[in-house]
């Protein structure tokens, strides 16, 4: 009797250990499922979106020390923009430079970047297309444009007809140069597609008739004796625009990046505007120039402090209908719902 009572008594034991195994599996069943959902939502305890570590911008731009002029690169100079933007996590910005606008367009679409500073030519055109893009910001509003002959060629727009000129197509230089020509009625002129080095070179060596040109390269082309044809600031419906844009995608991820970059790129400003002659060295130092051709290309003035202003959205009016009247941009859009204000 008392083997089968000891008996009993170890079935008894076995049965409760089991027990508690298959709670303790079941448990920790659960708390995995519960981690797994959190892991993948991408969402914290509070339901908010997380925002990524990491912040990819770019800009147009050649210059070796790999950072942009104006508010922007200022900012990112000083380390005004890393301090602000680690607030919210994010510990690194990654700056990439692109030859022109159209390239940063294309690499904004397929993800390679969150946001970045553009013409607002290429912009536009992107838009157009149905690039899945919002438009944060204006922070210069009067890019003026140069038309530059070779040398011992033409100086008028007149002796451009039958001619060829370069330009970069797709970008703003190419709306200057399409407008230009479209009110002087001069048509027969062949424009080609080439980037600003190589359309230097190219017109050095006679090979082209004319180019278009921006800031520093192209005074720096006057000075060296080519023929000034025309600018767009005898022209101010033809001055180009700058254009902050960022994805949809990267706005899912942190809803309130305009009002955040907004306000650390007003924070850059308000810093080099107190130290004008150490920001004109900074960029003289950047574009390999000197302060003088800086104060005159891209002066302090014609940076904005607020992200939109009534002349610069008119502006860009104008250029989104001559493109979309000349059937260089594919479909019309309402930029006032492309905008996003904070």
């Amino acid at each position: 009797m008392m083997h089968m009572a000891k008996k009993k008594n170890n079935r008894k034991v076995r049965f409760t250990g089991f027990v508690l195994v298959l709670l303790f599996i079941l448990v920790l069943i659960q708390a995995c499922a519960s981690q797994g959902e959190k892991t993948s939502s991408g969402n914290d305890s509070g339901g908010k979106p997380q925002i990524p570590t990491v912040l990819n911008y770019g800009y147009i731009g050649t210059t070796k020390e790999n950072l942009p002029g104006g508010a922007e690169g200022w900012g990112f100079y000083k380390g005004i923009i890393q301090e602000e933007l680690k607030k919210y996590g994010i510990n690194e910005v990654k700056l990439t430079a692109f030859p022109n606008g159209p390239d940063l367009s294309e690499s904004l679409i397929s993800g390679r970047l969150d946001f970045g500073n553009l013409g607002d030519t290429p912009a536009i055109l992107a838009r157009s297309t149905g690039a899945k893009t919002r438009l944060i910001g204006q922070t210069v509003i009067d890019n003026i444009g140069y038309l530059i002959g070779k040398k011992n060629g033409p100086k008028t727009l007149e002796e451009l007809k039958g001619k060829t000129v370069a330009t970069q197509k797709g970008s703003f230089h190419h709306r200057y140069l399409a407008g230009l020509l479209k009110e002087n009625n001069i048509t027969d002129v062949k424009i080609i597609h080439m980037l600003r080095v190589d359309g230097e070179a190219a017109l050095a060596r006679g090979e082209i008739d004319a180019m278009t040109n921006t800031g520093i390269y192209a005074l720096a082309q006057i000075e060296q004796g080519y023929p000034l044809i025309d600018d767009a600031s005898k022209h101010p419906h033809l001055l180009g625009t700058n254009a902050t844009v960022v994805s949809e995608e990267y706005l899912k991820k942190f809803p309130d990046f305009p009002k955040v970059w907004n306000e650390a790129r007003l924070k850059a400003l308000n810093d080099l505007k107190a130290k004008p002659e150490e920001y004109y060295a900074f960029l003289a130092k950047l574009n390999n120039t000197t302060v003088d051709k800086i104060k005159e290309a891209s002066p302090i003035s014609s940076i904005k402090e607020e992200p939109f202003t009534d002349e610069g959205i008119k502006r860009m009016e104008g250029t989104k209908k001559f493109l979309i009247e000349e059937k260089l941009a594919e479909k019309d859009f309402d930029i006032s719902q492309w905008i996003l204000k904070q």
